[in-house]
Order: structure tokens, then sequence, then C-alpha cells
């Protein structure tokens, strides 16, 4: 149903500005709302290389102040937008100092009870491995976006979806059975597991198009546009950049993924989406901890694609006492930011988001700080 393929002419940008700043609360998945890491890339991996490396990284890469970078180094949040490609791109960076281990933030990062009492968070489950039908219990439209599907056409719809799914429902649907919500939403659920069991046979080629609007969505393509924006690629990560875009193949040793699905609202209605949690850790010694990303596969409102990146960069400069930097980057692309209309949206919805970005990095130390031995 929602996540079939169907080839079009041309690839749509994505975003999600408005939800990426209410989506901070939650740190990663409610940071895309994500925007997304992006920009952390270019130099993320020689930081801890030299504190003087660290500081050329904020000075050149990222456009820091040296009152920005003090405050960083002080455990204060910095966050900031940055240059975009297009009018309908919106990159966010974010940085703290943290006076903890960097597994703390693995734990923090990777913990989904945590996540579902965040009270965005209507529903979240986590697929097994291989993942089962049983997986999606709670995977759900409400019966607003139901009643939405009865009239979708392709290139009109207010749910992000397929033509060809658009056409299954209006096809295999008795909208005027008492039980019809039952059938959509189980219509959903089976067409939610086969997808995800074709992505993780086939990779990116299996997230296929979305025809909500006029012009059409190529996810594939959105998710190689976005990683090749270049302040956002580590360096010294391809073994983690490739991945990203190739999987399931050449799956680094020292990675690892997770599939979840969650029922968030961010703003008007309840959002469905899947994302892989993929987890790279560092060899010891190596600057970089743990890298996490977080790609969403599907979205039922809002992202058409999106892809938040966060490492933890280790602090050498005293053995004494654990420490990291925590570096957030976020893009994403959204319809709806363009022209004199778009552009005062932009404007209000970014500046939330860097508001929600700082908060969330200040939460994110706080928790991690008070749970070390010692902490209040």
């Amino acid at each position: 149903m929602m996540f079939e393929r169907r080839s079009h002419r041309r690839c749509k940008s994505v975003s999600i500005v408005a939800p990426t700043a209410r989506r901070a609360i939650a740190v990663h998945d409610l940071m895309r709302i994500v925007v997304w890491p992006v920009l952390l890339g270019t130099c993320v991996s020689g930081f801890a290389q030299s504190n003087d490396a660290l500081k050329t990284f904020f000075q050149r890469d990222i456009g820091l102040s040296d009152d920005q970078i003090a405050a960083i180094q002080s455990g204060k949040a910095v966050a900031k937008t940055m240059p975009s490609r297009t009018p309908a791109e919106v990159f966010l960076f974010g940085a703290i100092y943290i006076h903890a281990a960097p597994e703390s933030y693995r734990k923090f990062a990777t913990d989904f009870d945590r996540l579902r009492k965040v009270p965005n968070y209507l529903a979240l489950g986590v697929f097994s491995d291989p993942p089962q039908l049983s997986d999606l219990k709670g995977f759900s439209f409400d019966s607003d976006d139901i009643e939405a599907l009865k009239n979708c056409k392709p290139g009109n719809c207010s749910i992000q979806i397929p033509a060809s799914s658009i056409e299954e429902l209006q096809r295999s649907v008795d909208w005027s059975a008492s039980d019809a919500d039952e059938k959509v939403n189980q219509l959903l659920q089976k067409t939610a597991l086969k997808f995800l069991l074709a992505y993780q046979k086939e990779g990116n080629q299996a997230l296929g198009n979305y025809n909500d609007k006029r012009d059409p969505t190529e996810v594939p393509k959105q998710f190689a546009y976005m990683l090749s924006y270049t302040k956002a690629l580590p360096a010294r990560l391809p073994d983690f950049y490739n991945y990203l875009l190739s999987y399931p193949n050449a799956k680094p040793a020292n990675v690892e993924d997770v599939f979840y699905w969650a029922k968030v609202k961010f703003g008007l209605k309840p959002t469905l989406r899947v994302v892989q949690l993929v987890t790279r850790r560092g060899n010891a010694g190596d600057p970089v901890a743990y890298a996490v990303a977080q790609k969403q596969l599907y979205s039922s409102h809002y992202f058409e694609t999106a892809l938040d990146l966060s490492f933890c960069v280790r602090d050498t400069s005293d053995e004494k006492q654990p420490g990291f930097y925590l570096i957030m980057a976020m893009g994403s692309e959204q319809a709806g930011l363009t022209g004199v209309k778009g552009s005062v949206v932009r404007k209000a919805a970014v500046g939330r988001s860097v508001s929600n970005l700082e908060n969330a990095l200040k939460s994110i130390r706080n928790t991690l700080e008070n749970s070390q031995p010692g902490g209040n």
C-alpha cells in the first residue's frame, strides 16, 4: 500500500522544520525533528587529535566565534543554522560539552523505554529480527487520516503515499462498511511489514516514491542528495557514510542496526514513521567514540525524507575526568518554504528549531551528567 515503488520523473526536496523543533525534546528522534545532523562532517574525524583541531573545525567549517566555542567548552549549548543549497533546505548545527563517558550517550540514544515516555510519542514499537507482523500492533491511522484517504488521488493527497497504493486502497476497501477503518489499518500494517522486509533486502531502492503532490518525491535520490552536502560527510568515517547509502551491503563490523516505528504528534496531526537507527562504535582511542544516525524510511506526514546524525567526540585533555563533545547536525528539505509566504514560515520555524535544539542539548547534558557517580 503506502510503500510500493513506482518510477517518476524528478526528485523533490524534503524536510520539516517545525517538527524538528518540537522533536528536539526527545533528542535524536525528536531532533530531525530531526532537522538533521549533517554539518559535522568535514572534520569530525580529526576532533580529538587536539583541542586546536576541534577549535579549527568550529571556526572554519561551522563559523563559530571564539565566544561561542568557549561557551561550548564550558558546558553551554550552542546551535545555529548552516548555509543551504536551496531555499527549501534547512540545516542546523548544535554542540555541547558533557562531563560523562561517551557510552552514556549511546545508551541514552537507544533507550526506547525513555522515548515511549515522551508526551509527543503516542506509540512506539521495536521490530524483531526478522520483523514480524505482530511488531506493528498499534501502527495505525487515526479516523481523520482514514477519512482523508477516501478522496486521495495521485498528486493530491494529504498523506504521503505512492500512486499505486492510492489506487489499491480505492480498489480494495469498501468505505461504506462498518469495519472500513480496521481494514485500512490491517492493509497498512501488512504493507509496512512488506516494505521493511524489502528494504532490508534491497536497501534504498525499496523506499520508492511519494505521489501525494504534483511533483513526486524519489526517496532514494533524496537520501543521496542530503548526504552530498559536503560539510556533512565525516571525512574519516567513510565506512559509516557508505553504509548509510549502500545498506544492507558493506556493513562494518562495529555497526549495529535497530528498526522501530513510532506514532508521534509533532504538530497538527499524528505522524506514523518507520526509522532505522544505526550506531557506530569507535575503537579505543578513536576520536569519534560513537556515531549515531536516525534514517527515516517512511513518514505519513511532514517528513518526505530525513536523516539525523550525532557524534560523541572524545576529550582526552583530562584523564581523571571523563568527558566528550556531543555534536549534532540536522538537515531537511520541505515543501512550502519557498516564495514570499514560505520565507515567512521558514524564518519562524528555523528560529524555533534553533531554540529547541539548544534546549535539547541542555537536557541531554543534565541527564547524562546527573546519572554519573557523584552526579546531582
